[in-house]
């Protein structure tokens, strides 16, 4: 890792030793050793049982410690700094008066990192020393980037919750007549692009969009808003906002993906008629909507059209329905029919359809029905994109 880069997290860490013999002879032979290493801080404790609060505040990068201590016993003092969660990964290199096979192998059973015969040539002090103390500091500084890009997720997570929640702020707020509608919005971890609303463009006409931004994040929610807010505020010049395929075209050449960071958006934007109870809709890539009937019928209303932004001069047909009474429309995005299940499959198109076309039991909400019903599929509360569908109940 760079300067720069340790920098940037914030900390360095200098190699620093920290010697544990009760014998100040031996403590003065390794100080010499490393006087003349200028990047090597040392540090001497010659009370075993004061061992660990030592520790604790030089921050050894290595242990050296003796294994005879008339204090403490050498093994035993290993296994409490391998006990002690701010000792447990310090480097350990246990010190001894001769080399014993059954005492080493005992001291690595117990933690142990390396083993030395006191006091051995500088060259493999120094030599040990570094090599240990570099494969702990990259341990160091691994473990604090995580702590970073921990932190830093927990921020972006923040932001995006804030920024679900400001979508979902401008949802519209469910009606009762003469039309009757319902909705559930459910954002993905990463937040997607999906939004929607209806509104009466007069006391005849009723007004109805959802739209799904590709991608996710941030950048793709304002996009939705952006065009959320351009259709509520009918901005766009010389469009008869009662025509879907003129907003659609309209649309088309505001949101051209090249001005807009490459991103484009599917959408199904539809004006239902209350005077002659006709329903006239356009789409760019989205989804159909999704007809039932009183006596449970479908129909798919698939209009024609490619994604919004893609293609500039694109056209869009519009696609017209007859509303028998007690039928209900149903507007929804990829999200919410696109699911894997526990088992890895992913869930049939077709089971989705007949999920909206069965009745709810009386008193119950359709939408949350519906929602209740994906989520048994899914398996868990998290999706993989946002969860999009409102209903109207004519």
């Amino acid at each position: 890792m760079s300067n720069q880069e340790r920098a940037v997290l914030g900390r360095e860490y200098p190699v620093t030793v920290l010697l544990i013999d009760d014998q100040m002879i031996v403590g003065e032979a390794v100080r010499r050793m490393l006087a003349g290493e200028k990047d090597i801080r040392f540090h001497y404790c010659s009370d075993p049982t004061k061992a660990v609060e030592t520790a604790a505040q030089v921050c050894p990068t290595v242990i050296l410690q003796d294994l005879v201590m008339p204090q403490m016993d050498g093994l035993l003092l290993v296994k409490v700094l391998r006990a002690n969660p701010a000792t447990a990964e310090i480097p350990l290199i246990v010190l001894s008066s001769k080399e014993e096979p059954r005492i080493k192998a005992e001291a690595f059973g117990l933690g142990a990192n390396d083993y030395l015969v006191k006091l051995p040539d500088k060259l493999e002090v120094v030599a040990r020393i570094r090599h240990h103390s570099k494969g702990y500091i990259s341990l160091l500084e691994r473990n604090e980037a995580f702590r970073a890009l921990a932190a830093s997720q927990k921020v972006l997570a923040e932001d995006l919750a804030r920024a679900a929640d400001y979508v979902k702020s401008l949802l519209p707020a469910p009606l009762r007549e003469p039309l009757k509608t319902s909705w559930v919005y459910v954002p993905s971890m990463e937040l997607g692009g999906d939004a929607f609303g209806y509104h009466w463009q007069d006391d005849k006409h009723f007004a109805m969009y959802l739209l799904d931004v590709c991608g996710h994040g941030v950048g793709a929610a304002l996009m939705s808003v952006s065009v959320m807010n351009i259709l509520r505020a009918h901005a766009l010049p010389g469009v008869d906002f009662n025509r879907p395929e003129q907003v659609m075209a309209a649309l088309n050449e505001a949101f051209q993906m090249e001005r807009h960071n490459n991103m484009f958006f599917s959408i199904w934007y539809g004006i239902y008629s209350l005077e002659d109870r006709k329903l006239v809709c356009a789409s760019g890539g989205h989804p159909p909507a999704v007809l039932v009937g009183q006596d449970s019928s479908v129909r798919q209303l698939e209009a024609q059209g490619t994604v919004v932004g893609a293609w500039p001069k694109a056209s869009y047909d519009c696609l017209s329905a007859d509303i028998a009474p007690g039928s209900k429309l149903y507007v929804f995005s990829d999200g919410i029919f696109e699911i894997e299940q526990p088992d890895g499959k992913f869930w049939q198109y077709e089971d989705f359809i007949k999920l909206l076309a069965a009745a709810p039991a009386p008193g119950e909400d359709g939408t949350q029905r519906i929602l209740k019903q994906v989520r048994r599929v899914r398996g868990k509360d998290v999706f993989d994109d946002d969860i999009s569908l409102f209903e109207v109940a004519f």
